[in-house]
């Protein structure tokens, strides 16, 4: 089960993107699905939502079967490469893997823009880094053959800016406050590489209650961090379990608000409940999150 949902904030433009990606992943195994749109409620919002009154709220997508949530919101917010999407093109499970890489860029390209262009890297014989015109990250690479068949899409950490060299630092706190969690493998620079140190990771992996996560710290200047832009949604199981995550967790009071929370290396996730659906099923449930920072389940 997955556990661990990215958000991915959209400027009005929620329904059109998800339109965009399950076209943009036609042609990728599995393809890509609209499980669920939710609408805002027709009164009880905020100032800022009103001219979203009885709108898109969320839509939930599947890529491969990879579940990613859209917000359709304001322009507070924009996505940015600090959290990409690393997409694995199996050449053992499909013969046409390359072909499809391909397909997949060109549609996700369109309107885009290129941070690494589709070619052979000393880490991959093809892959390329590309931004798509909802300001969304995603990493196509083409698995080699001998390689033990991973998750489809993986949600990839950058640290750069303000929160550079602490890949491994934040993993190693989040594997402490997630149950079922594992660090993985690790290939640090080993050299000086722009504001990366010896000690930084080009490139790991770690397992949060199960999933598969990929860091790296930024062997460039950058003029970017994370941001509200794309969250990362945890479904806990109960009250006690929700309190524990958030609490260790939280380290930017100003930033709490509806179960959003900013940990100290400035990554944004959503702490909810697992029966969250459930919750907001229930009379007034809308106007009671709003007035929430943690949530609490019982005042539901």
């Amino acid at each position: 089960m997955q556990k661990i949902t990215p958000n991915i904030w959209c400027q009005g433009t929620a329904d059109e993107a998800a339109e965009f990606y399950v076209n943009a992943f036609s042609e990728f195994p599995g393809g890509a699905e609209v499980l669920t749109t939710v609408k805002y409620p027709e009164a009880g919002l905020l100032d800022f939502q009103e001219p979203f009154a009885g709108k898109t709220l969320t839509v939930e997508l599947a890529i491969s079967g990879f579940k990613i949530i859209l917000i359709n919101a304001g322009e507070e917010f924009t996505p940015n490469p600090s959290i990409s999407f690393m997409v694995n093109f199996d050449a053992v499970r499909d013969e046409n893997a390359k072909e499809h890489l391909d397909a997949v860029w060109e549609k996700l390209h369109e309107g885009g823009s290129t941070l690494m262009p589709v070619d052979t890297y000393p880490f991959s014989e093809y892959y390329g880094w590309v931004q798509d015109k909802y300001g969304v990250s995603w990493q196509l690479m083409l698995s080699r053959p001998e390689e033990k068949p991973g998750p489809a899409v993986i949600p990839t950490l950058l640290f750069g800016g303000a929160a550079q060299n602490q890949a491994g630092p934040a993993q190693e706190n989040y594997v402490e406050v997630f149950p079922n969690s594992q660090l993985g493998d690790r290939a640090p620079y080993g050299q000086q590489t722009g504001p990366a140190t010896p000690e930084a990771l080009m490139f790991s992996q770690f397992q949060l209650d199960g999933q598969w996560i990929f860091a790296m710290d930024s062997g460039v200047e950058q003029d970017f961090t994370f941001s509200e832009g794309v969250s990362l949604m945890y479904e806990a199981h109960g009250q006690e379990e929700l309190d524990a995550i958030w609490n260790a967790l939280s380290a930017v009071p100003e930033a709490e608000a509806c179960g959003w929370l900013k940990d100290k290396f400035g990554v944004s996730w959503q702490i909810v409940p697992d029966n969250m659906e459930e919750l907001m099923a229930k009379p007034g449930a809308y106007e009671k999150l709003l007035a929430m920072k943690k949530i609490n389940i019982a005042e539901f």
